[in-house]
């Protein structure tokens, strides 16, 4: 396989490098397919959990939806559909933003702080179960560490000019 691209030189992953790469992925898969089934089992999907413990802990329980889109990775327009699955739930509702016009609160109901209150043991074993009762106390030391590194370094997204793109992929 060539190492260049006519955007230029491609920095190939060493061996090293690639072994620790497929190693992280398949741990991502495993523990969030392990705790994803559990929470599953309770009635909540992963986003639903997030959603409701991240309203849990703010003043008032309220968010913005733009606010929670962003610590979500996600889109406010694929939030915005989330929430409104989540509201005919009952598990929250939206109000107006008053700094706003345009945008919402995300409110968390009683509902929906019950359905926390209850989901909440099941999804700490679960996360014990599946990542932290394997992990020593350094490597918990360790991944806080190299996950502060990475979050301070994500860059833009690495794009490539259509032009050099291979065919079958699509531009973005």
């Amino acid at each position: 396989m060539s190492t260049t691209s006519s955007a230029g030189a491609a920095r190939w992953l060493t061996p090293d490098e690639d072994r620790a790469w497929r190693a992280f992925r398949r741990v991502m898969v495993a523990v969030r397919t392990g705790t994803a089934r559990d929470l599953a089992a309770i009635g909540l999907s992963e986003a639903d959990y997030e959603v409701l413990s991240t309203l849990s802990e703010r003043p008032d329980h309220t968010s913005t939806l733009g606010e929670q889109a962003k610590k979500m990775g996600w889109s406010r327009s694929r939030l915005s559909r989330h929430a409104t699955r989540m509201e005919v739930r009952g598990l929250l509702r939206r109000a107006p933003d008053p700094a706003d016009g345009r945008g919402c609160l995300l409110v968390l109901t009683d509902e929906g702080l019950d359905a926390l209150k209850g989901a909440a043991p099941a999804h700490v074993e679960s996360v014990r179960q599946h990542f932290i009762d394997h992990l020593a106390p350094e490597d918990l030391a360790a991944l806080e560490q190299i996950a502060r590194r990475l979050e301070g370094a994500a860059p833009e997204p690495v794009t490539t000019p259509a032009k050099s793109r291979p065919r079958g992929i699509p531009q973005k």
